[in-house]
Order: C-alpha cells, then structure tokens, then sequence
C-alpha cells in the first residue's frame, strides 16, 4: 500500500468515525429540538400551532393511530395506483419503529393535530444523515407552508449536529411531493434506484454541509 492510499484509508477512517459520533450525539438527545425555540410555534398563513419533537416511545398511541390514518388519506391512493400496493400493516410497523422521532403539530385552538414528520439520525450508505420517513400535513392546513416548516426545521437539526445530508423517499406518481420537495432544494439522490429498474419511488436528499 502506497503512503497516499494509507492517508486516504486513514482519513475515512476519521471521516467514518465522526460520523458515528455525530449521530450517537444525536439520537441521545430526548428532544434535539430543544436549542430551537422558533420550531415550537407556526404562526403564519393564518394557522395557529405548537410544535413538539417526541420519540416514539413518548408518543400518544392516539396521535400515532391519527398519523396512520393521515397516510392513508394522503398517500393511500398513490401507493394503490403504483406497483407497491397499499399495505397497511406495512406502513403501520413502519410507524411504530422504536428508533422513530417525531414532529407534530397541534392547532393550538382545536388541540387536534395538523401535520407531523416521522425521521431518525442514521448512517445511509456511509453518510450521516437524518431521514425523513413520512411528511403529512391535514388537509386543511395544507399549502400554507407548515410542511415546509418543519422540513426546515429537520434542516436545521441536520446542521446542528453534523448530518451531512437530509434524505427521503417520495413515490414517483406523487407529482405534488415531488415538486414540493424539488422548490426546497432538493434532487434525486446518487442512492436511488436507476430508471431501468423501473422502482414506483425515488430517493431525494439535499445536502446540509
């Protein structure tokens, strides 16, 4: 082994090693939202709404049931019209992980919910990142920029503790969240599947560096 290629090892060794100590930093945080004071209210485009960040094991088993049923609103019908099918035990499991964190939003009138995002602090094919699982926002508080919000508010815990990029997964017929996402700077990931295998969803990321 040449000594370029030692250093080389050497130095993704280093990189390798930061990155898991930036995310075991991470995911010791009960609430990583809690140096950011600005996510824990959305007072904007007429909405009025509290934010809180919880992990799964936190989380009311109701607003964990509401947050099923949103998905199945939202996305049931394009899971059903691409070649993934609508499973919902599979997106139920999925909810329910025990490494999950959430956002959720909650009117602060109503106390009902309006929109959560679902993510962890994780390694994805060598990179640290957070990634979004789920995004839903309730019909009603739609297009009034609380999903933005809160990816903006991942972004912002992404950088803070080091995360090298914000990645998520969007089904290919959900032109909507493809353009939502794409207004927010993100592109389709090095990672997601090639066109050839002709997969019914496309990874995006952004990178937070």
């Amino acid at each position: 082994m040449s000594a370029l290629e030692e250093i080389t090892n050497s130095n993704s060794a280093m990189s390798a090693t930061a990155q898991q100590k930036a995310i075991e930093k991470a995911n010791r945080q009960v609430n990583p939202m809690v140096d950011f004071p600005d996510f824990l209210k959305y007072d904007q485009n007429g909405c009025q709404l509290d934010l809180y960040c919880r992990r799964k094991a936190d989380m009311d088993s109701k607003v964990l049931k509401w947050a099923f049923k949103l998905a199945e609103k939202n996305v049931g019908p394009q899971y059903k019209s691409c070649s993934l099918g609508w499973q919902p035990k599979v997106k139920q499991s999925d909810l329910n992980k025990g490494w999950a964190r959430y956002i959720v939003a909650v009117d602060r009138i109503s106390k009902k919910p309006a929109g959560y995002t679902m993510f962890r602090f994780d390694l994805d094919y060598g990179r640290s990142v957070v990634y979004c699982y789920e995004m839903q926002v309730d019909a009603e508080f739609q297009r009034k920029g609380l999903g933005a919000f809160m990816m903006q508010a991942l972004e912002t815990m992404a950088r803070h503790y080091g995360m090298e990029r914000l990645v998520l997964t969007v089904l290919k017929n959900n032109e909507d969240g493809t353009r939502f996402y794409r207004k927010l700077g993100y592109d389709v990931d090095e990672t997601s599947p090639d066109k050839s295998d002709n997969a019914a969803y496309e990874i995006m990321s952004k990178s937070m560096l």
